[in-house]
């Protein structure tokens, strides 16, 4: 781009020397630690081999979310004529038109980032795949810089599972699937995490007749509870097959054949125009050669840090998705603005990261929000608790949206009366946790709670009336 200081060429430095005070490598939740240091006056060189902004912006949560709205905007539609309005129920979608929008705006974000660094003195942008070749050296096309402190935030990629003849398809990952302009008549996605549930309930809303292949139970990590009221709702929506082991994928004749082996050894052949691979996400860990520093990963390739975000090798940080830690943009932002407070500070001054409640939110329909522990985790570490559940539908707003599912469940401690965890499936789920989340950061307890006045009929009187089942029982 012209007038950005890129640096593709080994002839090329970028001072006098190539020892920067900071090297950022991963230009997603690097943004944390990039133009802020560099404002502070420190040499800053920032690494990205693809689009800046990192999976977020590029292959991620935004655009994820810019086609999903108007895949909820269609549910609400269908599901009109229970409010006793009738409309013409023929509409199309443009699907072309809505991914090249939606493309054309996240490519214009970021395409604004690079022009940015140029504005800002101390920075220097290599655009490119960072190799480690020295404890604290690193290279890029061909040219070798060191840096004072090193920043890793490379995040994950889409992991694809070894099924005999799956990687001579022309499969989808999540990438692939965000930016794909032909709506498929049938699609196949193989997954049930978030990943697989957000982009299948997009594809299906907006044309696509969608099924899933699941191993065992859709968003398996959420509050069992949770999870068995999702799988029973979205089961309304698409097929979904459990249990199915798969042996072998094969594309002819425009089509996917999914062969699967059924629970009683019978043959099944799932077939689809498209397939879409959802199972999980690998670390990136494993393109910067680390074997030439002393950095360590565990068994999946997670990079280990101390406390301090700190790996093995002194002055090395690592934060984000490649910790394998927690898998969202938001904890990535908090960690990479804590690093960026220590580097303010100095290693005299430094404390260990402390992570307040960390929240997460499922896009799909249902919604889902959670927060804190799940009661498996409770059961499990012997903490004795509390619960209150209280469904939509037994709330004002629920009965204006004539709601038919979805609860707000509450765990306390039974000793402490602290909230522990809060999980939310419907409607508003991902905004309706938000107040869990300043709850529990404040230590509140249930009379805390119970002494807080809800608007009325707002929706998180959900929440609220959870709280109430709760208090009766704690008495």
């Amino acid at each position: 781009m012209e007038g950005v200081n890129i640096i593709a060429d080994a002839h090329f430095l970028p001072f006098k020397d190539d020892t920067f005070d900071v090297i950022v490598i991963g230009s997603g939740g690097g943004s944390k630690l990039t133009r802020p240091a560099a404002r502070l006056g420190y040499s800053v060189a920032i690494i990205e081999k693809d689009a800046l902004g990192g999976t977020c912006l590029n292959r991620g949560c935004i655009p994820s979310k810019m086609l999903i709205h108007p895949a909820d905007v269609l549910s609400e539609l269908q599901e009109i004529s229970k409010f006793d309005i009738t409309m013409n129920p023929d509409f199309s979608v443009d699907f072309e038109r809505l991914v090249t929008r939606v493309s054309a705006t996240i490519d214009s974000d970021s395409q604004q980032i690079a022009p940015m660094y140029d504005r800002t003195e101390n920075i220097t942008y290599y655009n490119g795949a960072a190799r480690f070749v020295g404890p604290k050296e690193i290279e890029i096309n061909g040219q070798r810089i060191s840096g004072k402190k090193i920043y890793i935030s490379v995040g994950v990629r889409p992991n694809i599972p070894a099924i005999p003849g799956l990687e001579e398809t022309p499969y989808w990952t999540s990438t692939d699937a965000l930016r794909n302009t032909v709506l498929p008549k049938r699609l196949l996605v193989i997954g049930g995490g978030y990943i697989a549930v957000e982009l299948g309930y997009m594809y299906g809303m907006l044309g696509s007749a969608t099924s899933f292949l699941v191993r065992s139970r859709l968003i398996r990590f959420e509050d069992r509870e949770i999870s068995d009221e999702f799988s029973r709702v979205f089961s309304k929506k698409f097929p979904i097959y459990y249990g199915e082991s798969i042996s072998q994928v094969a594309y002819r004749n425009n089509e996917f054949v999914v062969s699967c082996q059924g629970s009683k050894g019978e043959r099944i052949d799932r077939v689809a125009d498209q397939l879409l691979v959802a199972t999980g996400v690998r670390s990136n860990s494993d393109t910067l050669n680390l074997g030439a520093t002393s950095v360590e990963v565990d068994d999946s390739g997670y990079i280990q840090v101390n406390d301090y975000l700190e790996t093995k090798m002194q002055g090395v940080y690592a934060f984000g998705d490649v910790l394998g830690r927690h898998l969202f943009r938001h904890t990535a932002n908090y960690e990479g603005e804590y690093l960026f407070k220590q580097l303010v500070a100095g290693e005299d001054h430094c404390y260990p990261i402390k992570y307040p409640p960390i929240p997460h939110a499922i896009f799909t329909n249902p919604q889902v929000g959670g927060v804190g522990k799940t009661e498996d985790d409770l059961i499990k570490e012997g903490i004795e608790y509390v619960k209150g559940v209280n469904f939509y539908k037994n709330s004002a707003m629920g009965m204006a949206l004539l709601s038919e599912e979805g609860f707000a469940k509450v765990l306390f401690d039974k000793q402490s009366r602290q909230l522990l965890g809060v999980h939310i499936i419907g409607k508003e789920a991902a905004n309706m946790v938000h107040m869990a989340i300043a709850y529990m950061k404040m230590g509140a307890t249930i009379d805390d709670m119970m002494d807080t006045i809800f608007i009325h009929p707002a929706i998180n009187e959900i929440f609220r009336n959870a709280i109430r089942k709760a208090f009766v029982v704690m008495g």
